[in-house]
């Protein structure tokens, strides 16, 4: 088996639990200034994040349940853009405000991964503002090779277009990366790439099919705070500190010396 050489992170629900009280907030807020009758439940935005992306999550929502308003169809496209925007620079101030702090463990197991000389990247379906206000402030010092977001593919997870991207923009095999994901639609892209994957759970997706990842966890775990505990069997994962930590998952998956690698470094102003 190859050396595992990245690690490579989805962002909203694993780097920062961002779904409920960020993206969910930017929404209701925008439509809210756009004059629209239309507020997302907690439960209703669960079940809209079957949908990959935020325009494409409006789209499907005015299509079939409408905004309360007449929308000429002509200026759909012009309106979800506008929406999208708009949303993303309240989401954007929700992150910089410190509103949204990272997930337990994130930022350790990125520090851990970068000392062994693992290539750290991500790849979402958030808005490129979002994801690159996220990686140079809450992740500031972390050296990334990529960051990619939005409409940077064609299409969203599931499809496994963004994963294979990074791969490319990497130059890395399939075999040699470890993926973070959340989500059942995250898991089956990164699978699709041939990818190995971590699940770390949250209230969204606690209750989705996450059973193609190879590890599935509550969280990474910090010492000092919330604890990493099993969802699926793993064997020869320690966890009795409560942490999930790099060099434990690159045993895992096959390789019991740390590749000594270059991280390539990926900047906020690129």
């Amino acid at each position: 088996m190859s050396q595992i050489q990245a690690f490579i992170f989805d962002q909203d629900g694993v780097i920062v639990d961002t779904e409920r009280d960020g993206h969910r907030v930017a929404f209701n807020q925008t439509f809210a200034e756009f004059g629209f009758n239309v507020e997302w439940s907690v439960q209703e935005y669960h079940e809209l994040l079957q949908v990959g992306g935020g325009k494409e999550r409006m789209t499907h929502y005015l299509n079939t349940k409408g905004f309360g308003a007449e929308i000429n169809p002509d200026e759909v496209s012009d309106l979800i853009q506008r929406l999208h925007r708009r949303k993303t620079d309240i989401f954007i101030e929700l992150i910089e405000s410190g509103s949204l702090p990272l997930r337990p463990g994130v930022r350790r197991i990125m520090e851990e991964a970068v000392d062994l000389g693992l290539t750290i990247g991500v790849c979402t379906t958030s808005n490129e503002r979002a994801a690159r206000a996220i990686a140079g402030t809450l992740l500031q010092g972390i050296p990334f090779a990529f960051v990619l977001a939005g409409d940077v593919v064609p299409k969203k997870k599931p499809d496994p277009a963004i994963y294979l991207l990074g791969l490319e923009r990497g130059g890395l095999l399939a075999e040699e990366c470890v993926v973070f994901e959340d989500s059942h639609n995250g898991a089956v892209a990164a699978k699709a790439a041939g990818m190995h994957v971590v699940a770390t759970t949250n209230l969204y997706t606690e209750r989705e099919d996450l059973s193609l990842a190879d590890v599935i966890v509550t969280c990474l775990g910090d010492p000092n705070g919330p604890q990493a505990h099993l969802r699926s069997e793993a064997r020869g994962l320690d966890l009795s500190d409560g942490c999930v930590h790099a060099r434990d998952l690159i045993q895992l998956f096959g390789n019991a010396t740390p590749p000594a690698v270059q991280a390539r470094t990926w900047k906020p102003d690129a």
